[in-house]
């Protein structure tokens, strides 16, 4: 028969090793490689001298009470966990380790082709290409279409037009530790509107973009614009002529036609 007090031991047992599970739990299912920088906490079942909060060094290591330095970099919380029961045993004949990652530095993303800010990111937990391109400025005025993901010096994914703007979840990736995002600036991707629009400026083409698009994203037409003779220069030198003036009138939509990066809108001002 177990007394009351035997009871509540085992009853506290169950519940701090169900905690270890949980904390530790979360970050092995998504099997989290402990990093330099790297909080940990850990802790040993009746023995608090071992139980400590304690970083991952950029050697690598970490100090534990009584027993010293151990190398905890590259490891998962549940193989760093069954390592440091081995190294205890030298002082506890069966200890019990829980360990949870409390705080994660290790787990950066690299930004680079001046599109977006370059620089590092830090995630602090679990995330997907997808929900990291959401969390970016400006990132609809890149070129998403030379954009790519590298991991271990391959390029996992290129293109991320059809994931962001088409939503293509199919091609969505999840990221890890020192993953590189190439996010080019989309200067080469520019649609340039000049002429009688309300702010000639250049435009970010965007996939499908036609005529009336690009003149709508400068403004639209002054007021003496000649919308019946809209010049479109292409980039290989040829020049189309269009009558946006029927277009809106809604006589002839095929004067709608599709721009492509590289290409002059040129609005005429017309002499009435």
């Amino acid at each position: 028969m177990f007394t009351y007090s035997k009871r509540v031991v085992i009853v506290l047992f169950l519940f701090i090793s169900f905690l270890g599970f949980v904390f530790a739990g979360s970050v092995l299912a998504d099997d989290y490689i402990i990093g330099a920088g790297d909080v940990l906490q850990v802790s040993v079942w009746g023995s608090p001298e071992f139980s400590v909060e304690t970083p991952v060094r950029p050697d690598g290591k970490m100090t534990l009470p009584a027993v010293g330095e151990v190398v905890a970099e590259g490891l998962t919380p549940q193989q760093l966990s069954k390592k440091l029961e081995e190294v205890i045993k030298k002082f506890i004949k069966r200890p019990i380790v829980t360990l949870s990652v409390t705080q994660i530095t290790n787990n950066k993303i690299f930004i680079s082709g001046g599109g977006v800010g370059s620089g590092v990111i830090s995630l602090p937990g679990k995330t997907t290409l997808f929900k990291l391109l959401c969390q970016l400025d400006n990132i609809r005025e890149t070129d998403l279409t030379n954009a790519y993901l590298s991991r271990n010096g391959t390029k996992l994914l290129t293109n991320f037009y059809p994931l962001f703007m088409d939503g293509d979840l199919s091609q969505d990736v999840a990221l890890k530790a020192n993953d590189i995002l190439h996010i080019p600036a989309n200067e080469v991707n520019k649609v340039y509107v000049v002429g009688a629009v309300t702010n000639p400026q250049a435009v970010s083409y965007i996939h499908g973009m036609k005529v009336l698009d690009a003149i709508l994203a400068a403004g639209g037409f002054e007021e003496f614009a000649k919308q019946s003779k809209v010049v479109i220069m292409r980039r290989d030198g040829k020049q189309l002529t269009v009558d946006i003036e029927d277009l809106l009138k809604g006589k002839d939509i095929k004067q709608n036609v599709s721009v492509s990066p590289g290409d002059y809108v040129i609005v005429q001002e017309s002499m009435f």
